[in-house]
């Protein structure tokens, strides 16, 4: 396996489009790094310059410590999926597998074969190489009983495993994924995911991996790198990203529902704003003035009638079997979003009363970036 490294990396298309604007990432020796950001953040296009398919218009990028800015795609030692399979509907799952290592073959010429012995002797140790690689990569994902059949006999799950083993048996440097679930239904796309984190955890390859789903992101990524207009906004473990998001924006987009904001102003050790009055915690950022309050609607929880900290009118409650999400509205008219467990005896169109705790509020600048205050 190998390292990445992406210096000052940019990317602008003719007429002076921007896509890309100084990524600076360090994909260690076996990570799994995941790009995520909603369409347009330049995530997909980042990935492709990595792979060569996207020429680099600014900055450096080395892969195992090799600078590839003019490296062809075919010399950088790379295997990438794709979001829609790209698998050759004529041939089998088996000569799907191991076209590429065809491809790539020391002794392929089928005349010296025939007219000379020692060619023939290691042309046969070739194929045995390549039917032993396909055999492990075909275990290893579970696709063995599959190997005689075209992939318009396969489900969408099992094309997506053959996409991946196609890259798998060539034991590149770097694994390169964009999208490779999306065209998945939810179900399949949790089972894949699993699958995938399975491989990665079994063959400890170093893996980019470019998602806008951001559940995806959190539960494969060893590090995620959030991006918006070609910027990255924070790169960090998911746990950091979700419990201490460097603005708003990530704030927003990590986490399902999204966090709730609330403007107002800090005075003192109390946050206030219309109807909303909330004491912080003594040991949080100590910040005045205007400010965005951040909370996740999983650190709220309903609480009796004149005990809780905020009060909301109750507007819409769906039920999602292990757990409850509420749509709630403050009488200044700022929307909230509460999940909590099942069980509650609530109903919409009522008051309700909210309790938190201090230490899980988050302030943001009020200004357009939005930085976290700390």
């Amino acid at each position: 396996m190998a390292t990445v490294e992406l210096k000052g990396i940019g990317k602008v298309y003719e007429g002076g489009v921007r896509a890309v604007q100084d990524v600076n990432l360090a994909v260690a020796d076996g990570e799994f790094v995941v790009l995520v950001g909603p369409s347009g953040c330049g995530k997909s296009t980042t990935l492709r310059m990595v792979a060569g398919l996207e020429e680099i218009t600014e900055g450096s990028l080395t892969i195992d410590g090799r600078l590839v800015n003019d490296v062809p795609p075919r010399d950088r030692d790379i295997a990438m999926v794709f979001q829609n399979y790209a698998l050759y509907p004529h041939m089998s799952v088996r000569q799907n597998l191991s076209f590429g290592l065809e491809r790539r073959r020391s002794y392929g010429s089928a005349i010296r074969r025939l007219v000379d012995s020692g060619y023939r002797a290691k042309a046969r140790g070739e194929d045995g190489e390549i039917a032993a690689r396909v055999a492990d990569a075909a275990q290893t994902l579970g696709i063995t009983p599959y190997l005689d059949r075209k992939p318009r006999a396969l489900s969408g799950g099992q094309r997506q495993r053959v996409a991946v083993g196609r890259a798998l048996v060539r034991d590149p440097k770097v694994f390169l994924f964009d999208e490779p679930l999306s065209n998945l239904d939810a179900k399949l796309r949790m089972e894949t995911r699993t699958e995938l984190k399975a491989l990665h955890r079994q063959t400890r390859a170093t893996m980019m991996y470019v998602t806008h789903d951001q559940e995806e992101a959190m539960t494969l990524g060893d590090r995620l790198v959030v991006m918006k207009d070609g910027v990255v906004q924070q790169c960090a473990d998911p746990v950091t990203i979700y419990e201490r998001p460097a603005n708003r924006f990530v704030a927003s987009f990590v986490g399902t529902p999204t966090m709730n904001f609330i403007e107002g102003e800090v005075r003192g050790d109390t946050f206030r704003a219309p109807s909303v009055e909330l004491r912080m915690d003594p040991t949080g950022p100590r910040v005045s003035g205007p400010v965005v309050l951040g909370i996740r609607p999983d650190r709220l929880r309903p609480a009796g009638a004149g005990t809780g900290r905020l009060r909301a009118q109750l507007r819409v409650l769906e039920h999602l079997g292990d757990r409850v999400d509420l749509a709630l509205m403050l009488d200044c008219g700022t929307p909230l979003v509460c999940r909590t467990a099942p069980g509650a005896h609530l109903r919409e169109g009522e008051p309700i009363d909210l309790d938190l705790d201090p230490a899980d509020l988050h302030f943001f600048a009020a200004d357009e970036q939005g930085l976290r205050l700390a």
